[in-house]
């Protein structure tokens, strides 16, 4: 069993790598920063133990990327690539997010080599509608836009601001995803098949990061301004202070 409690204080980089600046996919509106600011530890109300990872975007107008974009936001992504891997296993993260549109916190994985064809899995997606988050497979013939997803809608009185465990079970012949232990998708090998090479039989690394606008929440809430997928009350409360991601666990069982 692998276990990351985030109880130290800070990010044990024998495990985690931080992504920097110059990465920018997807048309999100921020960039990744290696900071205290936008990757930081603390006491966090409803955590197991007290403590959790904070991922928090930060207000930085005109935040210039060594690429030469710009961009006005700052956030935190962090993966285990080359540190530690998974294939077969179930892979867990308890986590709770803020109700703010446009928002685009995600919990996923992804395979070694050129994207779509290494595979992706997409445990936990949100970008902003409260009541529903959304599970994903990317591979060679089925990504972008692909057919090998499904949103799960929270129990009446529940939503994305209370903390929830999200799980992927990744086995030989299917895939199984979950909120709180409830199964609520399940993609076999036949049913990707139908679209590509199934991609879910070698290892891949987690991602957990705080990503703000671009493709996925503009296509949802038809958001043009002042940020593709980002509305201005999202942006004022980002630079209140008010929006987080808080992640106070995640375990792997092999």
């Amino acid at each position: 069993m692998f276990e990351e409690q985030f109880a130290n204080g800070s990010l044990d980089r024998s495990i985690w790598n931080v992504e920097g600046p110059a990465f920018w996919v997807n048309n999100e509106q921020q960039a990744y920063i290696d900071s205290a600011d936008t990757i930081h530890f603390g006491p966090v109300t409803g955590a197991e133990d007290g403590q959790a990872l904070i991922l928090k975007p930060h207000w930085r107008e005109g935040f210039a990327t060594p690429t030469g974009r710009t961009t006005d936001f700052v956030s935190g992504r962090i993966n285990t690539a080359d540190k530690y891997d998974v294939t077969y296993a179930k892979v867990s993260a308890r986590i709770r997010m803020p109700d703010a549109r446009g928002a685009w916190p995600a919990f996923w994985m992804l395979g070694y080599g050129s994207w779509p064809d290494a595979g992706e899995t997409d445990i936990m997606e949100y970008v902003g509608e409260k009541d529903w988050t959304s599970s994903a497979l990317h591979g060679p013939g089925y990504s972008g836009d692909t057919p090998i997803a499904e949103r799960q809608t929270f129990p009446s009185g529940e939503d994305v601001t209370g903390w929830h465990v999200y799980s992927v079970e990744r086995r030989d012949l299917d895939l199984r995803f979950f909120v709180d232990d409830r199964e609520f998708y399940r993609v076999t090998k036949a049913d990707v098949e139908q679209y590509g090479p199934w991609r879910f039989d070698r290892a891949q690394y987690i991602i957990l990061n705080f990503a703000l606008g671009g493709t996925y929440p503009q296509g949802v809430n038809n958001v043009t301004s002042p940020y593709p997928g980002l509305p201005q009350s999202t942006v004022d409360r980002i630079k209140a202070g008010e929006i987080q991601m808080e992640v106070d666990w995640v375990r792997v069982w092999e």
